[in-house]
């Protein structure tokens, strides 16, 4: 079933899409502003389901890629996307039947709005994460065996650049360091798929989850409450603390944002203090125990804890309050595949993986 997605509706995907971007997938504010001039100017996206499209149809994702900070001083020129798919369809020997958002995230929720809009291609109702993740191979197209090349990645200067790799490794691997050389940022076309691969790789009803999401955030906003409760009843969520940000160390290096976030707990989280990790999305965050409370690839969302407004890891700052939320990853996140692709193990750490629901039982 088809959804037309109007300007108007942008200010909801822009917030859903933060929230569930777990601190990552670019500037919010900065997509919704393209993404809504584009609306304007030509006219309401198609949202369909991947059911609809015949099995031979092309689908391309759109998104950025590199560190969300440097996106927040570096504006797209809004032709680096275009520029990126006009290669793929030379590549490919013929043109795109639909866009997919590659993952949930503030900039990568709204990008592929902006693009459907000037393309006139509808958008599917899924996305590659159900969430944001740093690395372009953790997605679930990787776990369904699409390969992420043909993939074109385009900049603000007019370079573009094409690569065709062994596997999605070493896509991330080459990609990143033309990212960083590009200036830290780049728009990609990649993950070239049929249908027939969509239908059974996407993650579906994301689109519309962001959506929702957004749309319970304005309704609790404006009904003067704090989202938080509604948006944990709506995913399945747990609250993981309130705190403020007393210490905040981050560093963009590798086409990354690394860094940690100390916090001190307040109203009934007071005395108690906790860090949480993060490469460009928040991964890890662990109680003054060392206890962990959540890992990769379960989601950790912040929102602001006054205002309720999500909060990503460029926009953290010394004294902000944070509510944090604990979320179950979808299900094939939790699967060896998925935790070969984006469990604790990945990122370096010595902990297993165990799922949020669990870890809070014990604490």
């Amino acid at each position: 079933m088809s959804t037309q997605i109007t300007a108007e509706d942008l200010d909801a995907v822009a917030l859903g899409g933060a929230f569930l971007g777990t601190g990552g997938g670019g500037d919010p504010y900065i997509g919704k502003l393209m993404a809504k001039a584009a609306l304007l100017e030509h006219g309401p996206v198609t949202l369909i389901d991947a059911a609809e499209l015949p099995e031979d149809a092309l689908c391309v994702p759109v998104f950025m890629m590199g560190a969300p900070t440097v996106m927040v001083e570096k504006l797209p020129a809004g032709t680096e996307v275009l520029a990126a798919l006009a290669q793929i369809k030379q590549i490919m020997g013929r043109k795109a039947t639909a866009l997919v958002c590659a993952e949930a995230g503030g900039l990568n929720s709204t990008i592929p709005f902006a693009v459907a809009a000037v393309t006139g291609l509808p958008l599917l109702n899924g996305d590659g994460m159900g969430r944001a993740f740093p690395e372009l191979q953790m997605c679930s197209f990787t776990m369904h065996g699409v390969k992420a090349t043909p993939l074109v990645l385009a900049d603000d200067k007019g370079n573009a650049a094409s690569f065709t790799t062994i596997d999605n490794l070493w896509t991330e691997r080459l990609a990143r360091a033309a990212t960083v050389e590009m200036g830290g940022a780049a728009l990609v076309a990649a993950y070239p798929m049929t249908g027939a691969q969509a239908q059974a790789s996407l993650l579906h009803g994301t689109m519309t989850l962001i959506l929702e999401i957004g749309r319970t955030i304005q309704e609790e906003r404006r009904a003067m409450r704090h989202p938080g409760e509604a948006l944990r009843a709506l995913t399945g969520g747990h609250k993981l603390m309130r705190a403020r940000v007393a210490d905040i160390r981050r560093e963009t290096t590798g086409g990354f944002v690394r860094g940690t976030a100390t916090l001190r707990g307040i109203d009934e989280d007071a005395g108690r203090s906790f860090t949480v990790d993060f490469q460009n999305e928040f991964l890890v965050a662990r109680d003054d125990t060392g206890r962990v409370l959540t890992t990769t690839p379960d989601l950790i969302c912040a929102l602001d804890g006054d205002a309720g407004l999500p909060v990503t890891t460029e926009s953290l700052r010394y004294g902000l309050t944070l509510e944090l939320t604990g979320i179950p990853a979808d299900p094939q996140w939790r699967t060896e595949a998925g935790l070969t692709l984006a469990g604790p193990g990945y990122f370096g750490y010595d902990h297993a993986f165990a799922p949020v629901e669990a870890l809070l039982s014990t604490s």
